[in-house]
């Protein structure tokens, strides 16, 4: 059969049943568009966290207390392991070959009262003067915590871009106070908005400085948290040795009771979460491509069925096997090329209404059209095999007897 005469008969073959056509193309355009809309959403969200993330800064190193296990968070090595991060740990630290500069910080969540009389639940970070500078944070309006702040337990406080629209509303908050667990802070600074990162951000943040978070506060002198930068991310994995080293030293313990993350550790583990999340998600939508495979196995079954005396027609004028083979695996593979090609820019568009509507961002890859397009053209293929064989198979005088 000439290749024209076959797609003549294809296009035939297909609009004398345009309606039973349509809905067998429907199940895969439902499928096609399902996959990639997943697949663009949790895209768009790890290119989103890696952007936060490496906002912060690539070369950053964080020590936690406690010890970081896969899957278990931070857990206790020991007692009191929860505040094994002392004073004396940032002054070693600060003197290791290759830190640039080192950031000693606490947080905490407290309920912040402003003077507008407005209130809100959030965290409060306790921290140095060089924390602006190794997060990356730039200020909107005011300044940002001094040394001098810092060395005489002062009173001042910087708001995140969030915490300053939901303490002042419309209302300029510098020159402003905040009411922190009972004492009061001066607003001198107000940064710009930067976005989430990971489960939360320097926008929902109220910044002091830490010597008056430890003493006022808190009452401890230990650290949450010890950011540190180091002067060429080249040599982020000798620092990173170097420091669990010199801190077990002086912690006096054979095994650290304390983690030491780089910014790349946690863009992995998020990564990770991310790709697999994704993973599941595409899987699921994916089962509706296996029922729109099965529905054109359904309708090609029912179309051989139909077309009984028709194949016993084309074998006894000479037509072969393989004719009618291929007759109806085209068919099947037709069904689902329209159904990729259509599902492929209804997905396009899905990922592009969701990240237009701002709930999440979304990236559409190559990769994922053309592998929603080869599936398509597979599925064609598997579930049009069955139908196109039977039909092969047909003996010609039993197929004209058919009524």
């Amino acid at each position: 059969m000439k290749t024209a005469d076959l797609f003549q008969e294809t296009y035939a073959a297909l609009s004398a049943n345009k309606a039973r056509s349509g809905l067998t193309i429907l199940g895969i355009v439902i499928g096609i568009s399902s996959v990639i809309a997943m697949i663009s959403i949790g895209t768009g969200a790890q290119k989103s966290i890696q952007g936060s993330i490496e906002g912060l800064g690539t070369n950053l190193l964080t020590i936690l207390p406690g010890v970081v296990q896969p899957g278990r968070g931070i857990v206790s090595s020991g007692r009191g392991s929860a505040e094994t991060l002392k004073p004396a740990d940032v002054d070693a630290i600060t003197r290791i070959d290759g830190v640039d500069s080192v950031s000693a910080e606490v947080s905490r969540r407290f309920q912040v009262v402003a003077d507008s009389g407005n209130n809100t639940n959030t965290t409060v970070t306790g921290a140095s003067d060089v924390y602006a500078a190794i997060h990356n944070l730039d200020l909107a309006e005011g300044q940002f915590l001094s040394a001098e702040n810092v060395r005489s337990l002062g009173r001042q406080a910087v708001l995140g871009a969030t915490a300053a629209t939901d303490l002042f509303g419309d209302n300029d908050p510098v020159g402003g106070t905040v009411r922190i667990n009972g004492t009061l802070f001066h607003v001198i600074g107000v940064l710009k908005a930067k976005g989430g990162v990971g489960f939360s951000g320097p926008d929902d943040m109220v910044i002091v400085p830490v010597t008056s978070m430890q003493k006022i506060l808190t009452g401890s002198d230990s650290y949450s948290t010890i950011t540190v930068k180091v002067t060429d991310k080249n040599e982020m994995n000798d620092v990173q040795s170097e420091i669990t080293t010199t801190l077990s030293d002086l912690h006096h313990v054979s095994e650290p009771d304390f983690s030491v993350i780089s910014q790349q550790d946690i863009l992995g583990t998020l990564t990770s979460v991310i790709q697999t999340f994704t993973l599941f998600l595409a899987s699921i939508a994916g089962i509706s491509l296996l029922v729109g495979g099965i529905g054109i196995m359904n309708m090609m079954l029912t179309t051989v069925t139909e077309r009984t005396r028709e194949i016993g027609l084309r074998k006894a004028i000479g037509a072969r096997a393989s004719d009618i083979s291929r007759q109806f695996l085209v068919e099947a593979v037709t069904l689902t090329l329209v159904g990729g090609a259509v599902g492929v820019l209804l997905g396009c568009a899905l990922a592009l209404a969701v990240n237009f509507s701002g709930i999440v961002t979304t990236s559409i890859s190559l990769g994922s059209v053309l592998l929603a397009f080869s599936v398509a053209a597979g599925i064609g293929i598997v579930f049009g095999y069955y139908p196109a064989r039977r039909a092969a198979r047909m003996n010609p005088i039993d197929a004209l007897r058919y009524e």
